[in-house]
Parts: C-alpha cells; structure tokens; sequence
C-alpha cells in the first residue's frame, strides 16, 4: 500500500499529466482541423499556463533575482537548440509572421506546464532523475501529433537539455526565453 507521501505527490503528478497530455494532443489535432489555428494555438497555450495555478511561484522556477544571467542563459540555449537548424541548406525562418504571437503563447505555456508544473510534481515524486526524465518523455509523447516521427528525437533531445537547465539553474526563465526564441526562428 502507497503511504500518503507518495500518493499525494502521485497523484498530482498523474493529474498533470494528463491534462498537460490532453491540451496538446487536443490542441494539435484542433489546429489541423481548424479555420482558426491561430485562436487554438492560443487558446492551448493559455491552458498550459493554468497548469501552474496551484503550485507554488518559488517551485516553478520563475523570479526576478539574476534576471540579466537568467535571460543570457536563455539566449545561450536558443543558439543550442537552434544548431540542427543553422545545418538545413535553408536557414531562414520557415514561421509566417501571423503565428509568431501565438508561438510565444504556445512556448510559455509548454515550459510553464512541462518544466514548471509538471517538473515540480516528478520532483516531488521521486527527485531531479524522475522529473527530468518523466518531463522529457511527456513532452516528447505531447509533440508526437504536430511532429513527423523523425523529428521526436529532435524534440526528445530539446526536452532533456530544457530538463537539464532547469534542474542545474533551479531556473525556468531561461527554458522559456530560449524555447521563444527557438519556436520563432523554426
């Protein structure tokens, strides 16, 4: 029988989960099928960010101390994940200019509910090796409806340095600001 301890954070974890797996899934599917892929593109991205309503402001890694490095450290991993790109013959920004705003939305709801909320609850299951991995795997199964299949180890690997940032720097902005910049420049 699981003692309270897990089960709590279990649940929680499970909770979130599924929900952050079902805005994605429902988000993508919505914006194939939709006139309006901007409004759903939005609307999913805002319903990432509710996933950090009730965890704590200090656990998701967000604040102000260290801005300036925070946001260097975010610019930093932009230029990491924007590498394989910077290797394609055409380099150029391939997102039309109407779904840059909602590129945005979509980046910081993802890292709010994946690297923010979700983190959070792994960590509290089980520490820095289940919610570094439990987040990528989740976040590598949410993109596997926008994404050709051979590109989920792009986003795997994207997933696991976004991971691996948070844990090291306890920090999200960085996540956040590099994801932007990575989402507009892809």
């Amino acid at each position: 029988m699981l003692s309270v301890r897990v089960t709590r954070p279990l649940v929680r974890a499970a909770i979130l989960a599924t929900f952050i797996l079902l805005v994605e899934w429902t988000r993508a599917l919505a914006a194939i099928a939709s006139r309006d892929a901007v409004g759903v593109l939005v609307i999913g991205g805002l319903a990432m960010v509710l996933t950090a309503a009730f965890v704590p402001f200090g656990r998701l890694g967000l604040g102000t101390s260290r801005l300036g490095l925070r946001i260097l450290g975010g610019l930093a991993l932009a230029a990491v994940l924007l590498l394989p790109a910077a290797a394609r013959a055409s380099a150029a920004p391939i997102l039309p200019a109407f779904l840059a705003m909602p590129a945005v939305v979509v980046s910081i709801g993802e890292e709010i509910a994946f690297r923010g909320a979700l983190y959070a609850a792994l960590d509290d299951l089980g520490g820095a090796p289940v919610a570094i991995i439990g987040s990528t795997a989740l976040w590598t199964a949410a993109h596997a409806l926008s994404h050709p299949p051979e590109f989920l180890f792009a986003v795997a690997a994207a997933g696991l340095l976004l991971g691996l940032w948070r844990w090291a720097c306890k920090d999200l902005v960085g996540p956040i600001v590099g994801h932007v910049i990575a989402d507009l420049a892809l």
